[in-house]
């Protein structure tokens, strides 16, 4: 059995093409998409977070309306990049999305990815300390989120405060108890993995990864969650952890389907670089009949490793067709792989 939900890039064009036209129409779409989803037994709705692009940005309104209109699915990030985050105000952020959808929050944080511009999160006024990447940023950010998101109180209250407060000192509210098991780490590198797994959170590996040894990208996927799994027994947490796995795959079973994807159907893996140091593998699609969608899916290593599947979604096609890519895998592939 494996847990299987949808990430939408949220991709918005002004162009005649597209049915997601503006950013307005990506919000209300990708409401309307989770409720389908929801409907049709789909375990949960991520969504890419990507600033200064014409994508899906701020997550945490999307979130807690996504939240407010279901009542099973989970919903999630797949990532937010933590550059750009304040650890403080995002958890009281997270804190009340998760509570709306009363604990349904996946939340999926990363060091994030190449940028649109240069250096972005200087403009929303973060800055590595001295010595430090914007890596090292990034993974600051988080154990300083993970550590509020544990509820312990570490503010010393005003000795006249406005409202009367508890004993002690004060912690960030409104406090979601368990978010913090549900905090994610996109991981593009083994290492990377291994941090996440001492530190306790969920992994999540995307289709593309640092190529650390030039085998198939599924091939090292599938080492580095043996890899996230042995850090995270070794550190002695208890809780059985979780992986995800996102793909691209989608079962031609009409016209339609075949127009727009029948051309993946040979797609492979390719190598290229996420910047001038970075050689990155980047996974193939996957789009075939739904029988042999069957024969290759069990092939990959790495879905056969993770207990979550994430289905990418073109969010531009619109709604309708998206809960019809999902209802296919649903339907044709997903019981003849053991999934459901």
């Amino acid at each position: 059995m494996k847990k299987i939900g949808f990430l939408s890039f949220g991709h918005w064009s002004p162009n005649e093409h597209s049915l997601a036209r503006s950013a307005a129409d990506v919000l209300h779409q990708s409401i309307d998409l989770a409720v389908a989803a929801e409907e049709l037994g789909v375990d949960g709705a991520y969504f890419r977070v990507h600033h200064f692009a014409r994508q899906a940005a701020s997550p945490f309104p999307l979130l807690a309306a996504i939240g407010a209109r279901t009542s099973k699915i989970e919903i999630g990030t797949g990532v937010i990049d933590m550059r750009y985050e304040n650890p403080l105000y995002m958890a009281e952020d997270a804190g009340a999305a998760d509570l709306i959808s009363a604990g349904r929050l996946q939340l999926g944080i990363s060091r994030g990815s190449p940028e649109q511009v240069i250096e972005g999160w200087r403009l929303f006024g973060h800055h590595p300390a001295p010595g430090e990447t914007d890596a090292d940023m990034a993974r600051r950010h988080t154990e300083v989120f993970l550590k509020v998101l544990g509820g312990e109180g570490f503010a010393t209250p005003n000795p006249r405060p406005m409202f009367p407060n508890p004993p002690g000192l004060l912690r960030i509210e409104p406090h979601s108890e368990g978010l913090r098991d549900r905090i994610w780490w996109g991981s593009s590198s083994n290492a990377t993995a291994v941090w996440a797994g001492e530190l306790g959170m969920n992994l999540q590996s995307s289709t593309l990864k640092t190529d650390e040894t030039g085998e198939p990208l599924h091939v090292q996927q599938r080492k580095q969650i043996e890899a996230y799994r042995e850090a995270y027994k070794g550190a002695g947490h208890t809780r059985e952890p979780r992986v995800s796995v996102s793909r691209s795959i989608f079962a031609l079973t009409n016209d339609l389907d075949r127009a727009y994807f029948g051309r993946d159907r040979n797609s492979r893996d390719h190598v290229g670089m996420l910047d001038d140091t970075t050689r990155a593998v980047f996974g193939r699609s996957y789009a075939a009949e739904p029988d042999k969608l069957v024969e290759l899916l069990r092939d990959d290593e790495a879905i056969q490793a993770a207990d979550t599947l994430l289905l990418t979604v073109p969010n531009q096609l619109g709604v309708d067709y998206n809960a019809h890519v999902l209802e296919s895998i649903l339907t044709h592939v997903a019981p003849e792989l053991g999934w459901r």
